[in-house]
């Protein structure tokens, strides 16, 4: 399900965000960028995939350790192995019909 919440978005930087089972756009326009939707439908199948709240858990805790490997919040946000897998993905749309179980592990060490 998609919601237009303008408001939930404190930096310009981000147009969108998966909150399982939402996701939320920054405005209505967004509902048509097909690129953005599937790289948000990946996060939410990750989600869904590791019960939700370990998802979060690992994704706020891979950021901090990425933070700290990179010294660069773009860099550090652009390399949690969720984000990964995610922006190496969104432009195929049949991605997450062929995606296996348990694939997001194996963006971790991957450059």
């Amino acid at each position: 399900m998609v919601l237009i919440f303008p408001y939930f978005f404190t930096s310009p930087k981000f147009k969108a965000i998966a909150l399982y089972p939402f996701i939320i756009l920054r405005d209505k326009s967004l509902t048509k960028d097909m690129v953005l939707l599937n790289h948000e439908k990946i996060h939410l199948r990750q989600q869904l995939e590791l019960l939700i709240i370990p998802f979060y858990i690992l994704y706020i805790l891979e950021y901090c350790y990425r933070l700290i490997q990179y010294k660069n919040t773009f860099e550090a946000y652009r390399n949690i192995s969720f984000e990964r897998e995610a922006y190496q993905n969104e432009s195929n749309f049949s991605y997450l019909n062929s995606r296996k179980f348990g694939c997001s592990w194996k963006y971790i060490y991957k450059k």
